[in-house]
């Protein structure tokens, strides 16, 4: 044992002190990188996998009955309804209902059915678990041009990106018994190397920043308290925050409750 302590007391003092800081360095560099790509693993393992390809930060669709779902008002709506992709009907009333998860295409959907059937809508009703960001996004905006209404009915569920769409009407119309809720947003693990796996963490974090921005800024244009956004963010994108009515009201998410 003396002999082998001997031969790493010699190894070491063969290298200058900085060539020996910087080893070091470079190596708690290493084992920093290393868990971080495992807590990132980790942390998007048990994702659903129909968002494994995404590379991009989004707001999943939400499933009020998974676990650690907040409890919140009773959604009457069945599952496997709402996470089919988006229903685009009009139905009678003047009432356009958007119905599923808003996936990709979705704001395409219902840009065409406003522009068939445009004067015959004075209300979105929703019920839906969330999606992608962007086409609520636009969905949203659509909406506020042409100066429709939004409504939650009592028993239908508008989680994740859903409040955003919400948001667009002009008069926003809820009860105390509509499910409106947020979360954080979520990227989720790209397939390949540690390295693309941790470059792509980087860039989706870069791009959740960017995204949140666009977020308030829109909340603000549509007359919404930017506090509905701070409560998503302070929220695990597995768990789910729901509005109170009184909430609704106060942070202008809604103008209007009925019964």
């Amino acid at each position: 044992m003396a002999s082998v302590a001997r031969r790493m007391i010699d190894w070491a003092a063969a290298f200058e002190d900085g060539a020996l800081i910087r080893a070091a360095f470079f190596g708690l560099l290493t084992a920093t990188g290393a868990i971080l790509y495992l807590d990132y693993s980790d942390l998007t393992a048990n994702q659903p996998a129909a968002l494994a390809p995404e590379l991009s930060p989004i707001l999943p669709a939400f499933d009020p009955n998974a676990p650690g779902g907040k409890p919140g008002p009773e959604v009457t709506t069945p599952m496997e309804q709402l996470r089919q992709p988006l229903s685009v009907k009009l139905i009678s009333g003047g009432v356009l209902a958007l119905t599923g998860t808003i996936d990709p295409g979705a704001a395409d959907r219902v840009a065409a059915e406003i522009e068939a059937y445009g004067e015959y809508i004075k209300t979105v009703a929703l019920d839906s678990p969330g999606g992608a960001v962007a086409e609520a996004l636009s969905i949203g905006k659509l909406i506020r041009s042409k100066g429709y209404a939004t409504s939650v009915a009592a028993g239908a569920l508008c989680a994740s990106s859903c409040p955003l769409v919400f948001a667009g009407g002009l008069e926003r119309i809820a009860t105390d018994k509509s499910a409106i809720g947020v979360h954080q947003i979520y990227a989720a693990a790209p397939a390949g190397s540690i390295a693309v796996r941790l470059a792509a963490a980087g860039s989706a974090m870069s791009d959740a920043q960017a995204l949140t921005a666009q977020i308030s800024r829109y909340l603000r244009q549509m007359g919404v308290d930017e506090e509905v956004w701070l409560k998503a963010l302070e929220t695990p994108p597995e768990n789910l925050t729901y509005f109170s009515s009184n909430e609704l009201l106060t942070l202008k998410l809604a103008t209007k409750l009925t019964k």
